[in-house]
């Protein structure tokens, strides 16, 4: 599969978090074409701030693999990650990074900060932006559209 077929898991997984209250962010993480794990935002189910999508997939796959170390790994995530979630994809050592839309007020992977990549760290993650962005915004915009309405 490619990156966008592999994007288009991740969406799915941000659908299902819509379901359920959750922000619509989605990631899934893959190993030489297979996929390890897949997660969506629980931040609200789980009243764990902690609890965002690549956080989630990141501890599945390690628990799949047997190893914190997930070189050799792509994640794929729509929406581009937070300094958390940016700088555990470094802590584990991931290969690549793949996701879909900017995150203007808290990306940390090109918008706000670069942390994949930033020299000063032990390890640099390779990084590939837009891919589905226009549906990754679409869905995070129906979901706040719908909890505004909501409001009244």
């Amino acid at each position: 599969m490619n990156d966008e077929a592999w994007m288009r898991e991740a969406l799915r997984e941000a659908e299902r978090g819509a379901r359920y209250g959750e922000v619509p962010v989605g990631c899934v993480v893959v190993c030489d074409g297979r996929l390890l794990a897949r997660a969506h935002d629980r931040r609200e189910s789980l009243r764990d701030p902690t609890a965002h999508a690549e956080v989630l997939a990141l501890r599945e796959a390690a628990r799949v693999l047997g190893s914190w170390r997930l070189e050799g790994c792509t994640v794929y995530v729509t929406v581009e990650p937070c300094p958390m979630c940016a700088g555990a994809l470094v802590l584990a050592r991931v290969r690549r990074l793949v996701y879909g839309a900017a995150s203007p007020k808290n990306g940390a992977v090109r918008t706000l900060f670069r942390i994949p990549d930033d020299p000063r760290l032990n390890h640099q993650v390779e990084v590939a932006s837009g891919v589905l962005k226009d549906q990754a915004q679409a869905l995070l915009q129906r979901f706040f559209r719908g909890l505004r309405d909501a409001q009244g």
